[in-house]
């Protein structure tokens, strides 16, 4: 037995890196509680193994009585010291037995035991080589998808992807190779769950932040980001160096830094903006090349009311309202988007204007003359209050007209 034990402690310290000390632990333990459960039931046991030669030996506790009651859990005083010479009455002395008289249920126990911290030490060693790579990509092959979810094979682990951490449009199979953001690592009953995403907007952050060097040493800083997995991503880069362009450094030469993070996120547009904190400054800047004719900034509501030009409106707007709500979410504040109207869009409201300011018309009077093509006090040369009745006026109303024209 004793080799079988050795073998046993060879074998989890080398192959599995389970402790020598660990294991021996976990043996006799187990040994003592089913041992205690069974054929040796009520008595109190002590068993040790050697860790070098994986010799076990184990040993009944009794208290030292000069009349036995209970054989089991006693031991007359004479025969006590014949065990441990010296021991007095009262005291617990320690007598060896035979291992094997343990009993076949404490050895499958024992097993048992073993397999179980195996795989109990096998989870934690996943949790401990994973815990500190949350927030960072890793790669792994696809092996099987489930309900929507995709599982990932990380080599020492599989981890899980959500249908809701998946990008709309990524199809996967067995045997692809993937990268995602380690986005935590929970211990459940079953284990460590690794959950893995692409359509979280760190997965992003950290593509450029791997990519370009300047952001990973501090000199370019992403103050802002807004995504919508798939489709487009918005960040906005300050400087601490006034001689580094953020927007040039993340962009790269000839589009070589942003060309990588948009083949790995397989063509998802990316807009890299330089941040302004004024929401005003950041508002212009987000939407080139469209150019906002009116910004009013409310405060109190923390709302922004954006007019632009009916050609820039399709642009500022974007598609399905995409490019408004990215920026929306990119400054932080709530974004109203409506076409810009100068004074002189609104003729048929300009000539009103012009009649009720010429003659104090009330503007639905001013409003019917319009109608009639009347649309300025010049165009009153010649009107007589015939002229008028025949275009829906009453005769008083006509009268009126003709007099306050003629004034």
């Amino acid at each position: 037995m004793s080799s079988e034990i050795l073998s046993v402690l060879e074998y989890m310290e080398k192959e599995k890196g389970i402790p020598r000390a660990d294991m021996i632990s976990t043996i006799t333990n187990a040994l003592k509680t089913a041992a205690q459960k069974g054929i040796s039931s009520g008595q109190e046991l002590r068993i040790e193994i050697n860790p070098k030669n994986g010799q076990l030996n184990a040993w009944t506790q009794l208290k030292v009585v000069d009349s036995v009651s209970n054989p089991r859990t006693e031991i007359h005083v004479e025969k006590a010291q014949a065990v441990r010479p010296g021991a007095l009455i009262g005291e617990t002395v320690d007598k060896e037995i035979d291992p094997s008289s343990l009993g076949r249920i404490a050895a499958q126990t024992a097993r048992q035991a073993v397999m179980q911290r195996l795989r109990q030490f096998e989870k934690d060693r996943i949790y401990d080589d994973f815990k500190d790579q949350v927030g960072n990509i890793v790669t792994g092959t696809v092996r099987r998808r489930e309900r929507n979810d995709i599982y990932v094979d990380l080599g020492k682990a599989e981890a899980i992807m959500p249908m809701k951490e998946q990008v709309p449009g990524e199809e996967y199979q067995p045997g692809d190779r993937i990268r995602s953001l380690l986005m935590e690592i929970e211990n459940t009953p079953r284990g460590p769950e690794i959950v893995l995403s692409r359509a979280s907007p760190r997965f992003v952050r950290r593509l450029f932040e791997l990519e370009v060097t300047e952001i990973a040493d501090g000199t370019v800083k992403i103050e802002a980001f807004a995504r919508e997995p798939g489709y487009r991503t918005k960040i906005a880069v300050t400087s601490t160096d006034p001689k580094v362009d953020p927007v040039g450094a993340c962009v790269g030469a000839r589009g070589a830094r942003v060309k990588t993070i948009v083949r790995e996120l397989g063509g998802e547009k990316i807009d890299i903006i330089k941040y302004f904190a004024d929401p005003r400054e950041m508002i212009i800047e987000a939407f080139k090349p469209a150019a906002p004719r009116e910004i009013i900034i409310d405060e109190k509501t923390h709302r922004i009311l954006l007019k632009v030009a009916t050609d820039d409106l399709a642009i500022a707007i974007g598609r399905k309202g995409q490019n408004a709500r990215l920026t929306s979410r990119l400054i932080g504040w709530r974004l109203d988007i409506e076409e810009f109207k100068a004074a002189g869009d609104d003729p048929r409201g300009n000539a009103v204007a012009s009649l009720v300011k010429a003659y104090t018309f009330d503007a639905a009077m001013a409003g019917r003359l319009v109608d009639m093509g009347i649309n300025s006090p010049a165009a009153f040369e010649g009107v007589t209050a015939e002229d008028l009745e025949g275009g829906g006026f009453t005769a008083d109303e006509a009268k009126d007209i003709i007099a306050r024209v003629t004034a």
